[in-house]
């Protein structure tokens, strides 16, 4: 233990402010930078210990690989001898130099309600849940796990910003030999053996069961403790709570999870959310933490609990014009549901309240639009918002209309088309047939062929004249100007099955894409790849069909699927960056189920085109068990795109 004056490198240490993991925390002085930090140093009982020193390193290197406004940053790994004096060393220390978050930390804030039996405010539970949630996304996005998440390890400080602390069990996800876990300020639990399967690290009252016994873990470990904390937050009380570390892991391992301590008035939404996170068979358990912070923002938002009725669309987004400036109209037509979003963005420096608009869209009553396919959007809508072009009919063909005109015309010679797509002078469509890529101007014409297109999933016009494709087993082509050979411009890499659903941003330096990958959890992985280096930054996982949303201003938005929800979250230009949190922007929006191609496209204007999910030939069914009697059970109350159901023999 270090004495407040003694000196590390340029840091000088104060008092000791608590304990994080194996490490003792003290306040310290940066004399070079001036500023206060925290120093995180090993005991000296510990330094002889190659394996927690191994655990200490990695501690660092965990820290420096994460980067964002809810996790405390790491500055340096400092080592060297402490010294109280000129000559005066205390042996050589190893320390940690981060970010020191005033405030209180979680376990803190609980204890003072624990007395009078009652939890926090949802008011103030659900923001700083949020932020917990988003932490541990950025983390789950680097491969790295948390693995000893507890009050203890939240700072909230005064103006409600929310910091996860020590990731010093952290460890990059991989088929993992040990195991993580360990009451809510019970002792880390540790051991020198840590690499061994079988080892517990964590803990107690807020490790998963599967980490209780020993085994390897992944994310969703995490997530079982996000919803202790989340409980605990709420009810004020100890979900495992017992009088010793032994008979708490007993708790954990065989007490059934009860949410009847939960208050009768929370939202339906939270609790299916901590039922999720708290199923004990990890195989059946929230398998990602950015659902929970999606979920967490529309409860803050005052989004209705049943999202699958029709009506929720707008009342999901009554409250969001502020954040967002878009107000969002929908419409039913004809059996088929094609729904404009107008929001009327930028037209004044700062977001103002409009009311909601709804426009029905008349396709006419012949009007088949065919099931959604990973090739493209069958709707899209031109640069200036005024016409709409979708493909229609069995074999399909392509239709435009202006949305001052009644009705829709046929664009001849266009039999096959799909995934059509503007030029950014919104006077010629292209579209994909027969594995070609051609065009045809809006008023129609002769059909113009480009370039092969053998597997498109996919294309993007540029201010250049030329089209970019995305495809299936191959990558990202360009076909000139004017048409031509397909010119490679990006290969997939690794196990990558194809890049997808490009969207050339303006000024043509840098592109937008969907990375298709197998397994069926963030299969598809939104990047955008500067052309000048060739090199590519991963902006969000699990999303589909980016498209990129320009202002004047500058305020631009990135927008995307994931499954039938659409999101909207800010994104620089010039950095090439998201920025804050994504919001859901639509819940109903007709997807295509492998690779999540989304239907909708978007306008200059801020002019969103989509095709409603529950219905049509695109519509999400729920699968359901009914009995001799007509009684139905859901068996899967999520609505998807499920198809040719089986019953097992027996």
């Amino acid at each position: 233990m270090l004495s407040a004056g003694t000196t590390l490198g340029p840091y000088e240490i104060g008092a000791q402010i608590g304990e994080g993991g194996m490490g003792l925390v003290y306040r310290a002085r940066d004399t070079k930078l001036n500023r206060d930090v925290a120093l995180k140093i090993l005991p000296d009982a510990f330094a002889s210990d190659p394996d927690r020193l191994a655990r200490f390193t990695r501690e660092a290197q965990t820290l420096a690989a994460l980067n964002h406004p809810n996790i405390a940053a790491i500055y340096g790994l400092e080592e060297g001898p402490a010294e109280a004096g000129p000559h005066a060393s205390a042996g050589r220390v190893r320390a940690l130099v981060m970010e020191l978050v005033e405030g209180e930390d979680l376990s803190q804030k609980l204890e003072g309600l624990r007395a009078t039996g009652s939890g926090l405010p949802l008011d103030e539970a659900l923001p700083i849940a949020k932020q917990i949630a988003e932490a541990l996304e950025a983390a789950h996005e680097q491969g790295i796990i948390h693995r000893d998440l507890k009050p203890a390890n939240v700072k909230v400080r005064p103006d409600g910003t929310v910091k996860v602390l020590d990731f010093g069990l952290a460890k990059a996800m991989e088929p993992a030999s040990g195991a993580l876990p360990s009451m809510s300020r019970s002792p880390t639990i540790t051991t020198p053996a840590m690499t061994l399967q079988g080892v517990i690290l964590g803990t107690a009252a807020y490790m998963a069961p599967e980490q209780a016994k020993g085994r390897a873990v992944d994310r969703r470990a995490d997530i079982w403790a996000f919803g202790v904390v989340l409980h605990e937050m709420i009810t004020g009380r100890r979900l495992f709570d017992a009088e010793d570390m032994s008979e708490t892991l007993a708790a954990v391992l065989t007490r059934d999870v009860s949410l009847t301590t939960l208050p009768a008035a929370i939202p339906p939404r939270l609790r299916a959310l901590l039922r999720d996170c708290l199923i004990r068979d990890p195989r059946q358990r929230l398998r990602d933490i950015g659902d929970a912070r999606i979920a967490l923002e529309q409860i803050i938002a005052g989004a209705p609990d049943d999202v699958s009725a029709p009506a929720s669309v707008t009342a999901a987004v009554a409250a969001w014009p502020r954040t967002l400036p878009w107000t969002v109209t929908g419409t039913a037509v004809a059996g088929l549901l094609l729904v404009l979003s107008l929001w009327a963005p930028w037209r004044a420096e700062k977001p103002v309240d409009r009311p909601l608009v709804r426009l029905d869209v008349d396709l006419g009553a012949d009007v088949l639009l065919p099931a959604p396919t990973s090739g493209g959007s069958t709707v899209a809508i031109s640069p200036d918002g005024t016409r709409l072009v979708y493909a229609s009919g069995s074999p399909t063909k392509l239709f435009t209309r202006r949305l001052d005109q009644p009705k829709a015309t046929e664009l001849p010679g266009t039999q096959g088309a799909t995934a059509p797509f503007f030029s950014p002078n919104g006077q010629w469509v292209g579209f994909f047939s027969g594995g070609k890529v051609s065009k045809i101007s809006v008023e129609g014409g002769a059909v113009v062929p480009l370039g092969d297109a053998a597997t498109p999933d996919g294309a993007s016009w540029g201010e250049d004249g030329s089209i970019l494709l995305g495809a299936f087993r191959k990558g990202l082509v360009r076909i000139p100007d004017g048409g031509g050979q397909p010119q490679t411009l990006e290969e997939p890499t690794g196990g990558e099955l194809g890049l997808v659903h490009p969207d050339i941003l303006p000024g043509g330096k840098a592109i937008l894409f969907a990375a298709d990958n197998p397994g069926p959890v963030d299969r598809t992985i939104i990047q955008v790849l500067t052309l000048a280096n060739q090199r590519r930054k991963t902006l969000v996982r699990g999303g589909a069909s980016p498209r990129y949303l320009a202002a004047p201003n500058g305020a631009g938005h990135l927008v995307y699927v994931n499954n039938a929800t659409l999101f909207a979250i800010p994104f620089d230009l010039d950095t090439l960056e998201t920025r804050g949190t994504a919001l859901p922007v639509v819940d109903d929006v007709a997807h295509e189920s492998q690779i999540g191609t989304g239907q909708f496209g978007v306008s200059r204007t801020g002019t969103l085109v989509y095709r409603r999910a529950s219905s049509g030939a695109s519509a999400m069914t729920i699968v359901q068990w009914v009995d001799s009697s007509g009684r139905k059970e859901p068996l899967r109350a999520t609505p998807g795109l499920y198809r040719d159901p089986r019953v097992s023999p027996d």
